[in-house]
């Protein structure tokens, strides 16, 4: 998700369109954390939380695989979720009770600074993190607060990029490029960093966890495919930023929407290498 950094407004807002956005982003993703969080062996009975959860759609599927068959004999498990918006923590207190989702708990604050949030030391056997280490100044920070929360044997799992700008537009466009490149500008401008993977090994072990697995995800995108709405409603959201943020000018973003428009049509041969998003799962000694 789109965290905010030290208290700036979300990279993508928090507005209703980009709620429903980040929606199909998870609906086109979840089968990518899924098979992570099984392989960290979240399961019934755990307790994870989730960093930088936005409006909480990766929360409520936590909680139905924590939450399992409720027995007498054997409780169900929990998912704090912890986001800087406030928005989206009380829109997903609203979805959760709708869908009769009792073992959630909200937070609101800076994934930075978990430790300062209340939450238990060592009470937690996993927590999740999805796009969120790219956006934040200071990721370091985050990991040190997820080892803090995570009992001994607890696993972090985690869903980030690393050479985000190598996505292509096929046959390449110019356009394209552009925009990819600017969108990476955008997030260094805020503190982020869209090479995250690259430097997690480290920040992992320098937190006293030992990465376990590492994975990359590689997937392209063609019109008329499920994939294309997502960089789709991206574009269509982060593109006018990137004009008010004066990264891109009226007329490379004028260029890139007409580029967009001919590369959408239903018998076009085009296609796009999405980014890499690669799945992480470390372990607590």
């Amino acid at each position: 998700m789109s965290q905010t950094t030290g208290g700036a407004e979300y990279v993508l807002g928090t507005a209703e369109d980009e709620f429903v956005r980040l929606g199909l982003q998870h609906a086109l993703w979840g089968d990518s954390a899924a098979p992570l969080w099984r392989r960290a062996g979240i399961g019934p009975g755990r307790h994870v939380v989730d960093v930088g959860s936005g409006p909480g759609y990766a929360t409520m599927d936590l909680a139905r695989l924590v939450r399992g068959v409720p027995r007498e004999d054997a409780p169900g498990g929990g998912v704090v979720a912890v986001d800087e918006s406030a928005g989206f923590i009380a829109r997903l207190g609203q979805e959760s009770r709708g869908r009769g989702l009792e073992n959630i708990r909200g937070v609101v604050g800076d994934v930075q600074r978990l430790q300062d949030l209340g939450l238990e030391p060592g009470s937690f056997d996993a927590a999740y993190a999805r796009w969120v280490l790219c956006f934040v100044p200071d990721p370091a920070a985050v990991v040190r607060g997820v080892a803090h929360l995570l009992k001994a044997g607890g696993r972090f799992v985690v869903n980030d990029y690393f050479n985000y700008e190598a996505a292509t537009a096929a046959p390449r466009r110019a356009s394209f490029s552009r925009v990819i490149r600017a969108v990476g500008e955008s997030w260094r401008a805020r503190g982020g960093d869209p090479d995250i993977v690259g430097r997690l090994p480290g920040l992992l072990r320098g937190a006293g966890l030992r990465l376990t697995h590492l994975e990359p995800e590689q997937r392209l995108a063609r019109p008329g495919d499920t994939m294309w709405s997502w960089p789709d409603s991206f574009f269509r959201n982060f593109v006018p930023r990137l004009v008010e943020g004066g990264l891109l000018t009226g007329d490379e973003a004028r260029a890139f929407f007409a580029d967009w428009a001919e590369m959408s049509r239903p018998d076009s041969d085009s296609f796009i290498l999405l980014p890499t998003v690669f799945g992480l799962v470390a372990e607590k000694g």
